[in-house]
């Protein structure tokens, strides 16, 4: 299947995923993260049998360490995902959405934690969910990987503001929900995250289940 129509997906969920977290007005208050969970399922679903419905680097990063996505397609996906988080971040501030001060987080080491345990749980679901052997060809996974992404955001929102994304976190940095001084916080805790939910899962999964 092309890389460009992969490309395609990747950057139209993640726009998607993204305006959603804008126009939501807050990923850690009301119905917000139920917003936000539904805009990645359907968006995974809409995408996932073309693309992978990854929308994250870290999720890719987490894939490739598994051996469902070419090294030499992770730096498109991850692009290709910024750019969509980024178009979207720019939609909102035209759209008058974007907020006057960041969110008020907690301290760094806080939203170090949280980033990484619920950006584990994420690729860890995905991984699952999307490309075990034993779960091969089911019809729940856009729904597992969205409500992943809802209960983050309903746990830790207000303690990191819940990005478990990297560009996801950059397209947040656009329109000033996050502050540009955590973006190391945000790039750090993610990507350490995905990449040891794919040990994890290549650790318990059994040989043939993990081909």
């Amino acid at each position: 299947m092309g890389l460009e129509r992969k490309l395609t997906v990747e950057f139209i969920g993640t726009f998607f995923l993204m305006l959603t977290i804008g126009l939501a007005g807050s990923i850690a208050s009301g119905v917000g993260p139920l917003a936000i969970g539904s805009a990645l399922m359907v968006m995974i679903f809409a995408g996932g049998h073309i693309s992978g419905g990854h929308f994250n680097p870290a999720v890719s990063l987490a894939v490739m360490l598994r051996g469902k996505l070419g090294r030499n397609e992770f730096l498109p996906y991850v692009a290709a995902q910024v750019a969509g988080a980024v178009v979207a971040g720019l939609v909102v501030i035209v759209l008058g959405f974007d907020p006057k001060q960041s969110l008020a987080l907690e301290s760094a080491g806080k939203m170090l934690l949280v980033e990484f345990l619920f950006t584990f749980a994420l690729a860890w679901v995905v991984l699952n969910v999307a490309t075990s052997k034993d779960t091969e060809g089911n019809s729940f996974y856009g729904l597992a990987i969205g409500f992943t992404v809802t209960v983050g955001a309903f746990a830790v929102g207000g303690i990191s503001g819940a990005a478990f994304n990297p560009a996801i976190a950059v397209g947040a940095m656009v329109f000033n929900l996050f502050s540009w001084g955590d973006i190391w916080i945000y790039l750090l805790a993610t990507l350490i995250g995905g990449a040891a939910a794919a040990k994890v899962f290549l650790f318990v999964e059994q040989p043939g289940d993990a081909a």
